[in-house]
């Protein structure tokens, strides 16, 4: 975080909440322009894919109020948000990826080539 950053939300902002990530949740104490401003301030490295669905939907002014605990329970189909992982150590790679040393299956002959007539 910036000190700018943190300047701005020491004066101006409300804690609203946190969620599973530390990433704090806040709302600017006034209205300005008669619509609430709202930010976030992460935890770590400063990542939009780590912001969870309901937290995103309260950010955008898609729900008036943030969700309860009770509604950001994950059902039992769904699964665990991950952050975008593109560039880390976790990043996926398919197999016979150069970059995991491997080798792809060599073509079998029955991919033909299209060749204008």
């Amino acid at each position: 975080m910036t000190i700018g950053t943190r300047v701005y939300t020491w004066l101006n902002g409300e804690l609203v909440g946190t969620d599973e990530f530390g990433n704090k949740y806040y709302r600017h104490k006034k209205k300005l322009q008669g619509r609430e401003r709202r930010w976030t301030v992460y935890k770590g490295i400063t990542e939009a894919s780590k912001v969870p669905p309901e937290w995103h939907a309260w950010l955008h002014h898609t729900v008036a109020e943030p969700l309860t605990e009770e509604a950001t329970k994950a059902k039992g189909w769904q699964k665990e948000h991950l952050p975008n992982l593109t560039g880390t150590a976790h990043a996926y790679y398919p197999q016979g990826d150069a970059r995991k040393n491997g080798e792809r299956a060599r073509a079998t002959g029955d991919y033909e080539a299209w060749q204008p007539e």
